[in-house]
């Protein structure tokens, strides 16, 4: 039901005030799971920079971020990016998200990651996708193993959140194509 609900490409310079005010709006619930994000994400200036910076990695193959808009009135709900990009004889990224809390539990994410997956394997041909989530959000779990990924195992003390080094469970996702 959600795929007719969203789609994602990447931002504008334009979506740096709708932006901002996603991080300003969701800045509490996104602290709990992410690294980080601090006061500075939900300003303009921030975001612009980010959109800029973002156009120069795709452009340098070192990073992928794409907005996650809703069809019905193109209000950007989240974001997806695409990071850790190895090329040579890894062919591998991790893949990393938000989700304005207001849109959360509708199936929006996973379809999300489905679309973002999908121009990872065809478009930029990598090989392996890997997740990670806190044991503490099986949401997010749970939206990695509905695109698709199966869990690998758990990195032990592998992020600082909030001053407090956590464990990650690692999910990963195999390009199913012979030719890439």
């Amino acid at each position: 039901m959600s795929e007719q609900q969203i789609y994602v490409r990447f931002p504008e310079e334009a979506d740096a005030v709708q932006l901002a005010a996603m991080y300003k709006r969701n800045r509490e619930f996104f602290a709990k799971f992410s690294p980080g994000t601090s006061e500075e994400y939900d300003t303009e200036e921030h975001q612009l920079k980010a959109i800029h910076q973002g156009k120069s990695d795709r452009e340098a193959d070192r990073r992928y971020s794409f907005v996650i808009c809703r069809k019905e009135d193109d209000r950007i709900i989240g974001n997806v990016d695409l990071i850790f990009v190895a090329r040579g004889p890894l062919q591998s990224c991790m893949i990393g998200y938000n989700l304005d809390q207001a849109y959360n539990g509708k199936g929006y994410m996973t379809e999300a990651v489905k679309q973002v997956v999908r121009y990872a394997f065809e478009e930029l041909k990598f090989h392996r996708i890997v997740g990670e989530a806190s044991p503490r959000n099986p949401g997010s779990i749970r939206v990695l193993e509905n695109a698709g990924f199966h869990k690998e195992g758990i990195s032990r003390s592998n992020v600082k959140i909030n001053g407090v080094w956590e464990d990650h469970q690692v999910l990963a996702l195999i390009n199913p194509s012979p030719d890439h």
